[in-house]
């Protein structure tokens, strides 16, 4: 029998003898390298908190004590823990778990997560509500070093410290960026910090010194620097924490020490980890980057199972790296995500022009906006999700200034089993209000290197949004040619109704007025390619002429977004218009093509809709 099999939730854990943890710890790791390599998801980051999972929950009083983890992708093992054990193998399905932290999924999941950096604001919240509420409770918060880079987390801490309110804010580092601090001497004095007496000794040091009003103060002063500058932590001491660490993150028994020890110490402390991303799995430790977020795999050989046609990703990547040859103005920036966004390769072609800012969207666009002043052609490469973070820098630091900034949005539209925070829904809308932007979606690779150039060739700021995936396997262009902006292209005639799409689901008309044809049911179909300027002329001078009945499709929100839009000018002209595209709520988890069934971004929807039209 496994020790895994009698561990339903915390209080189970707690029964257990700390000598068969680690053991517990490896059938955990092999829960999730079993699941992971069937359904996908964020591998290599819950491999490396495993052995932390367990030792927070042991000590804590989970769901009683609040767990807060940042970005969730670090989850799996608390979710094992926390009585979903036997819902695990649906991670990530639609239907089933989500791969992140939920609080309508789960007691257990404290605060719902998805983005980065959020975990500190959050666990202060907790802090200051419980007091105010004279509750009794702990609140720890598990962030990772690549979160540390977003100025919300710093908003946080200096928050935090100045309120001096009780938590736990465990840093995980995973990177080792201060690994030869890391061994029995650093963890003897980390757990010896933890303990009532040194901290009773500083205390009493500070107030003997104090009595000197000569120099007590300045003493007091040169007492901590003393202390920060033996261990680690100084910037968190001055922000107002007790800093411990680092400490090893893979020891069970001496964590569940040292967090015992922190369990009731007083004001916010910061106890940093190190863990090995990966840990447990071989081909994860040797190579954390491709299975930090991964699709499904060979466990035998680490090896991804998938389709070898091209994706969105790469005919960007390839693209810009081609006109940057030419171009040396050209420099690409994302927000901590090279590999997601392609640009991983521009950064070993031409090293002196990339930038990764890490998880700081807002000063990757307001970065970028500055070079734009100083004649350069930036190229912001982010997810449409994340793109989010940072809607008042596009519009106080670009658009106001009119600002020839390019922001390609990976991943826009639905993303399929990563969910509500990480679908693209929303970039259409939250866009569309900004004046002096040029909003443009391709529908195939080729009119993706299109979009590119054109925006090059701009001087205006440019966003271009395409989705997850694989292109149509089109012919790419190799000298891509710039686009007349704002200008439509018809791709069919038909007297009887026109589909009137954007981006990714002009394929999907096509499907449709194919199969609507073997019917005698003919119609139009136009690429808008452009959402800001609107192409008004093309539709009332090519299209209005042969029908009045209109279907648009998006895979955007349809408030405020391209339906929308179309829907104003054409029902001032006796047209009947019916849009589709996402509804107004946070769409599921789940395989894209249940998604789209389900939302009615597909063929066969468009044909029901257009039956009942006609």
């Amino acid at each position: 029998m496994k020790i895994l099999d009698s561990v339903d939730n915390p209080q189970d854990l707690k029964k257990l003898n700390k000598g068969v943890l680690t053991d517990l710890a490896r059938e955990i790791r092999e829960e999730i390298i079993n699941t992971i390599s069937k359904n996908g998801g964020h591998l290599a980051p819950s491999l490396g908190v495993v052995d932390l999972t367990i030792s927070i929950h042991y000590v804590f009083n989970s769901p009683h004590d609040k767990i807060i983890w940042d970005v969730g992708h670090q989850s799996y093992a608390h979710k094992i823990i926390t009585e979903r054990k036997s819902k695990f193998a649906t991670i990530r399905i639609h239907g089933g778990l989500s791969g992140f932290p939920k609080i309508s999924e789960s007691e257990y999941d404290a605060f719902g997560v998805g983005h980065s950096s959020t975990s500190i604001s959050a666990a202060l919240g907790f802090a200051v509500a419980r007091d105010l509420k004279n509750e009794n409770y702990k609140i720890v918060t598990i962030i990772g070093d690549g979160s540390m880079t977003a100025g919300l987390a710093f908003e946080g801490l200096q928050n935090a410290g100045h309120l001096k309110k009780d938590i736990l804010v465990i840093l995980n580092d995973n990177e080792m960026f201060i690994s030869q601090k890391v061994g029995a001497v650093a963890g003897y004095f980390a757990k010896l910090l933890t303990v009532g007496m040194a901290r009773k000794f500083e205390k009493k040091v500070m107030e003997t010194v104090s009595r000197f009003h000569s120099l007590g103060s300045s003493f007091g002063k040169f007492i901590k620097r003393v202390k920060v500058m033996l261990f680690p932590g100084m910037l968190f001491e001055e922000m107002g924490f007790t800093y411990i660490g680092p400490v090893q993150g893979h020891d069970i028994n001496n964590l569940i020490t040292i967090l015992e020890n922190l369990k009731d110490m007083s004001g916010p402390v910061l106890l940093h980890v190190i863990t090995k991303k990966g840990k447990g799995y071989p081909p994860a430790e040797e190579n954390p980057v491709k299975f930090h977020g991964i699709g499904k795999f060979s466990i035998k050989t680490g090896k991804i199972v998938e389709n070898k046609t091209v994706t969105y990703t790469k005919v960007f990547s390839d693209t810009l790296i081609n006109l940057a040859q030419s171009n040396d103005k050209i420099v690409a920036i994302t927000a901590a995500m090279p590999e997601g966004t392609g640009l991983d390769k521009f950064a070993k072609k031409y090293p002196n022009r990339y930038f990764d800012v890490g998880i700081a969207e807002g000063h990757a666009v307001t970065f970028a906006a500055a070079m734009a002043v100083a004649g350069m052609h930036p190229v912001c490469a982010i997810y449409s999700t994340f793109m989010q973070r940072a809607i008042d820098n596009i519009i106080h630091d670009v658009a106001l200034q009119n600002l020839p900034v390019i922001f390609a949005l990976d991943r826009a539209g639905l993303v399929g089993e990563d969910g509500g925070t990480h679908h693209g829904s929303f970039d259409l809308s939250y866009l569309n209000y900004i004046p002096n932007i040029v909003i443009m979606a391709p529908s195939d690779e080729n009119e993706l290197q299109s979009m590119l150039k054109t925006a090059l060739d701009s001087n205006s700021p440019c966003v271009i949004r395409y989705p997850k995936g694989y292109c149509t396997g089109i012919m790419l262009n190799k000298i891509p040619t710039a686009l007349q902006i704002g200008k439509a292209r018809v791709l069919r005639y038909g007297s009887d109704i026109c589909f009137l799409a954007i981006g990714n689901h002009v394929e999907t008309c096509l499907k449709a007025a194919d199969l609507l044809m073997k019917i005698d049911i003919n119609v139009s179909v136009v690429d808008m390619r452009f959402l800001k300027p609107l192409d008004i002329n093309t539709v009332r001078e090519e299209i209005l002429i042969r029908t009045k009945k209109f279907i648009t499709i998006e895979e955007n929100t349809l408030i405020g977004g391209f339906g929308e839009s179309i829907k104003a000018f054409l029902c001032n002209e006796g047209a009947t218009v019916k849009c589709i595209g996402l509804p107004d709520e946070f769409i599921e988890h789940g395989d894209l093509g249940i998604l789209r069934g389900k939302y009615g971004l597909t063929p066969e929807n468009l044909i029901k809709e257009t039956l009942k039209m006609l």
